[in-house]
């Protein structure tokens, strides 16, 4: 409970009027209306404020895109009586970003209102819903009554769909990659003159008719590739990473990955990993693979080991069959952890082609390149320096022996995985 505007006075009165009467003894006694006014004042909210019916319920739902902001209802009704007014605080769990605040609603009998809050979902799995803290006006604006508004809503952080950041953060979908050539293919891409060596089936033979001379027929020519996508699920993958820790970055952008890949008819498969491999699926082909694999993700957890990209890279070797494009998405912050992903590159090719992506802290960018004012400030600026050449070095080291390899900040790290793959899919790079 705490006062209101109507208390207070009340209590000012008390006071004046115990100092009155120490002057004037005939009202030496005439405080104690006020105060008596006052305790039967709040006794009577008390009991009106118990019965009183408040339900306030959030209108959440079931699964939640990982990531991504969206708004969520708190929904208020009462039937007690006209214009009870209630100050409810708007909050979400600690798993989500948000900026929580009070908001005073008056409410009509029997009708619903309704409070948007916004949020960002930061880590995958299940939670609880806290209960909104409300606080009842008194109907003689004497308190607030404090009350927790009880409910048994859950809500589920799934991966976010590519049809959702996917598609805003740049990338658009890629169906129209295709190689060409003059071999069979299940599109005619151009007519061109005949070179020699064209095989027969190749001449347009009616183009040829018409024009004298032989014509022959450009193919393109399907390429169906297999990509198994390892993520690194180790301590480090819980750091933040924008609006997620870098483990729900990884996640976003390994399941909008794998819907890329399904309309290209690529066969897509998983491997999470951390100090060894926790969860794999072959790769597969087609909707039910993606159904698959955002089940797999969901679960997925930051673990307290440290990571061993190098088994994670075993573990692939077992399950690629033929050449593959791997997408590796792990942290490049350390020595050791370069050392692990050149030992995985090494173990990788030259049989499949590997792609290694991470994390890029605009942060730390800012701090290397930003005014110095003081000593400790000029020692963050060194520590960032130090830290952005560490992740540029291991870059380096992965691309000399063979693997393509890039970092990009949060908000761009699914457009440039994107980006990179259509790439290696037009130039025929796998």
């Amino acid at each position: 409970m705490s006062l209101r505007r109507n208390a207070l006075i009340l209590i000012l009165i008390v006071g004046l009027a115990a100092i009155a009467g120490t002057w004037n003894s005939a009202i030496g006694r005439a405080w104690l209306w006020p105060a008596a006014l006052l305790l039967l004042g709040l006794v009577s909210e008390a009991a009106a404020v118990r019965s009183a019916a408040v339900v306030c319920r959030p209108l959440l739902p079931s699964r939640w895109p990982l990531g991504r902001a969206c708004e969520l209802c708190y929904a208020l009704r009462q039937d007690s009586w006209n214009g009870l007014i209630v100050q409810v605080l708007l909050d979400a769990p600690e798993e989500f970003s948000t900026e929580p605040r009070v908001e005073t609603v008056r409410l009509a009998r029997g009708i619903e209102h309704r409070s948007v809050l916004r949020a960002t979902a930061s880590r995958l799995g299940t939670y609880h819903w806290p209960a909104a803290t409300m606080r009842i006006g008194g109907p003689l604006g004497l308190a607030w009554w404090t009350r927790q508004a009880a409910h048994d809503a859950l809500v589920t952080i799934v991966p976010d769909l590519a049809d959702g950041a996917g598609r805003a953060s740049g990338s658009t979908r890629s169906g129209e990659q295709r190689g060409s050539g003059s071999g069979p293919g299940s599109e005619i891409l151009e007519l061109r003159e005949y070179r020699h060596g064209d095989p027969l089936r190749c001449i347009d033979w009616k183009a040829s008719a018409r024009r004298g001379r032989l014509v022959s027929r450009e193919m393109s020519q399907d390429q169906h590739l297999e990509v198994i996508v390892a993520i690194d699920a180790g301590r480090a993958s819980g750091l933040g990473a924008g609006d997620t820790d870098r483990l729900g970055l990884y996640v976003n952008v390994a399941a909008r990955l794998a819907e890329r890949a399904v309309t290209l008819d690529d066969a897509v498969g998983v491997l999470v990993f951390a100090a060894r491999p926790l969860a794999r699926l072959a790769p597969a082909r087609g909707t039910a693979a993606v159904i698959r694999i955002r089940h797999l993700l969901a679960a997925c957890r930051v673990q307290q080991g440290e990571s061993n990209a190098v088994l994670a890279a075993a573990a692939i070797r077992g399950m690629a069959a033929r050449r593959s494009l791997i997408v590796l998405l792990s942290d490049f912050d350390d020595a050791a952890a370069g050392e692990q992903l050149l030992g995985a590159v090494r173990l990788l090719t030259p049989k499949h082609f590997a792609f290694v992506a991470g994390f890029e802290s605009a942060r730390i960018e800012a701090l290397a390149s930003g005014e110095v004012d003081e000593a400790l400030g000029a020692y963050r600026a060194l520590a960032a320096i130090e830290y952005g050449n560490a992740v540029a070095a291991n870059v380096r080291a992965l691309r000399a022996v063979g693997a393509a390899a890039l970092t990009a900040r949060p908000e761009q790290l699914d457009r440039a995985v994107f980006s990179a793959y259509r790439d290696f899919r037009a130039r025929r790079r796998v």
